[in-house]
């Protein structure tokens, strides 16, 4: 009732009090919210309406096997539901990371190989689609810029098992029935590797597997991933290069002080989400590039899960260790998202939320 008070207003001519006019919206407003947001549901039903499949993904693919992550706690019984199996605590977490024995090592060296091919796709793989972009943009003919991207779009339709197979041809090993691949040729005729290496195949040999799943992965989605900074580079204002050519500024200087400040926002927003799955390597591509010869450095987390979760490593079938794995690895991967964007709210003023 005190409340009540204080909102109203005494009219000193008419000795009445009134409510704000400010206050009697407000309070309508926040009687009718329901009413409101029912008509404007109503009103866009179309828009709302093709949402729904993408919640029906979400819940199917993305909530649902939630439940399953309740095995990182409990001791995998076949047959048995995950709800009614033993419950462990934190036992496979602990064997994983200070279990000290062959097993953890094994991890730790899958959690290694993760992040350094991350790291690796990070600092290479991530400016190349904004220097398409650039070039692009650069690009006066049409129809040679709509060539250039199509050429370079082509590859991300590509299935991963048709790239990595064309990969493997490309760097195969020397045999009696084809010869040696073109790359591993080129690479041996310009000195660059020994002809042993170029004759046992490059991708037999452990410390050439990282620069090969970063150079095919750039081959495979620069061109893809330049779209989105591409957007945002012919979104730049044409006004802005003519200023920069009034003041002399040439191609060069037109784009580092037009065109990169104008897309840094674009930039921001794509390097968080590209750290958020820094250690989210999928296991389909490293499963069909590697082979024994370079498991120390082709092995990760993903491949580690699968092993034991599904093809039984070690021995026997282990899904609550591989889904402690997974769960370890994605902890990780929303820290250093979280993380992340603090950092570019400090600093930029740009941010995921």
């Amino acid at each position: 009732m005190a409340e009540k008070v204080s909102e109203l207003i005494f009219d000193e001519q008419t000795k009445t009090y009134s409510m704000d006019p400010e206050q009697v919206v407000r309070d309508d407003v926040e009687k009718h919210h329901w009413l409101n947001t029912a008509k404007t549901i109503l009103k866009d039903w179309r828009l709302y309406l093709m949402l729904v499949p993408m919640l029906f993904v979400f819940i199917c693919w993305r909530y649902l096997p939630m439940y399953e992550l309740l095995g990182s706690f409990k001791l995998s019984q076949t047959g048995v539901e995950v709800n009614d199996q033993l419950y462990l605590g934190f036992s496979s977490f602990k064997t994983l990371l200070f279990g000290g024995t062959e097993l953890s090592m094994e991890f730790w060296r899958a959690f290694r190989n993760t992040f350094l091919l991350s790291f690796y796709g990070l600092c290479f793989g991530f400016p190349m689609p904004i220097i398409l972009a650039l070039f692009f943009n650069e690009i006066k003919s049409n129809i040679m810029r709509s060539t250039f991207q199509v050429l370079t779009y082509l590859p991300k339709f590509m299935s991963t098992v048709v790239m990595t197979t064309l990969v493997t041809m490309l760097v195969k090993e020397s045999n009696i029935v084809s010869g040696m691949g073109v790359i591993s040729q080129a690479l041996q005729a310009m000195g660059i590797i020994s002809p042993e290496v170029a004759e046992a195949g490059l991708l037999k040999n452990p410390d050439l597997f990282r620069t090969i799943y970063q150079v095919s992965g750039i081959w495979e989605g620069a061109g893809y991933d330049s779209i989105v900074y591409f957007a945002a580079v012919i979104a730049i204002s044409p006004t802005s290069y003519e200023a920069a050519q009034i003041d002399g500024a040439g191609k060069m200087a037109q784009m580092r002080y037009v065109v990169l400040p104008s897309i840094l926002s674009t930039v921001v927003i794509m390097l968080i989400t590209r750290i958020g799955s820094l250690l989210s390597v999928g296991y389909e591509k490293v499963l069909l590039l590697y082979n024994s010869n370079t498991w120390v450095t082709a092995d990760v987390v993903s491949t580690f899960s699968y092993r034991y979760g599904g093809m039984g490593g070690g021995g026997s079938s282990q899904p609550g260790l591989a889904s402690a794995a997974e769960m370890i690895n994605n902890l990780i991967g929303m820290v250093l998202v979280i993380g992340a964007n603090a950092i570019a709210r400090k600093a930029s003023d740009v941010s995921l939320y």
